[in-house]
């Protein structure tokens, strides 16, 4: 059986962790990454990188490589790559399966503005502060540089691709952080509103609980729905009890 990984998340590289030492005979798997991280931390097993070429360029990947299962395990805001999942496993008859972290929760004492895009995120920022944390990838800044009134500490693995905020300071990190280094960031920095993605995952949940201890509004963005009809799972070990059921009926 050949499982197709779409990867580039910590849950797709345990996934592909928990099918290299699986006792499930038969299995072989290949994880896709789409190279957009210079050094990225590579799963076991083989490793594709770079894109299809769309829905129908994995369409006709999948078909060409023999793959018995897909299994989508992008970031949460891969919404393209997720839509373009849906329709390539559909055309070629290969069941689907979107791994996806569960969202964050908000809690007593958080002061959350949700918002739909990175756009309304910037419509919300000048009623909510001056000098903002933004921790929305290096993607998409451009929706935040007209905001010449406010300055920005952005957050990212790899530079940010302009158009950016004039008043800006980047900061290259790579999670997971600790509570106590965002209390100090947020401290260091006068920080009075977060943005962030609502990524889900333990990572960097901790801005969150920094920001909540310090009273400060948080800008959450909400992801983008798994396309309809597309199967769910939570975690990487329920995506191999998903494969391990497809193998055993192929059988």
């Amino acid at each position: 059986m050949h499982v197709l990984i779409l990867g580039g998340t910590t849950e797709a590289r345990r996934l592909a962790e928990l099918l290299a030492a699986d006792a499930t005979p038969g299995i072989r798997v290949t994880t896709s990454l789409a190279g957009r991280v210079a050094a990225p931390r590579l799963p076991p097993g083989a490793v594709r990188v770079g894109g299809f070429g769309g829905a129908g360029g994995l369409a006709a990947w999948l078909d060409e490589q023999g793959v018995d299962a897909l299994v989508d395990a992008t970031h949460p805001f891969a919404g393209t790559i997720s839509r373009n999942a849906a329709k390539a496993a559909a055309d070629a008859r290969v069941p689907l399966l979107a791994l996806r972290r569960p969202g964050w929760v908000p809690v007593a004492g958080d002061v959350w503005h949700e918002a739909g895009s990175l756009a309304e995120a910037a419509e919300l920022l000048p009623s909510l502060g001056r000098r903002v944390f933004l921790t929305t990838g290096r993607l998409g800044l451009a929706a935040f540089a007209a905001l010449d009134d406010l300055w920005f500490l952005v957050r990212s693995v790899e530079a940010p691709e302009a158009p950016v905020p004039s008043r800006m300071e980047v900061l290259l990190d790579r999670g997971p952080f600790t509570l106590d280094g965002e209390r100090e960031l947020l401290r260091r920095h006068r920080i009075d509103v977060v943005v962030t993605k609502d990524s889900g995952g333990a990572a960097t949940a901790p801005k969150l609980t920094a920001a909540r201890a310090a009273g400060l509004p948080v800008v959450v963005v909400r992801r983008p729905p798994v396309p309809a009809g597309v199967r769910v799972a939570a975690t990487p070990e329920q995506a191999r009890e998903w494969i391990r059921n497809a193998a055993r009926a192929g059988e």
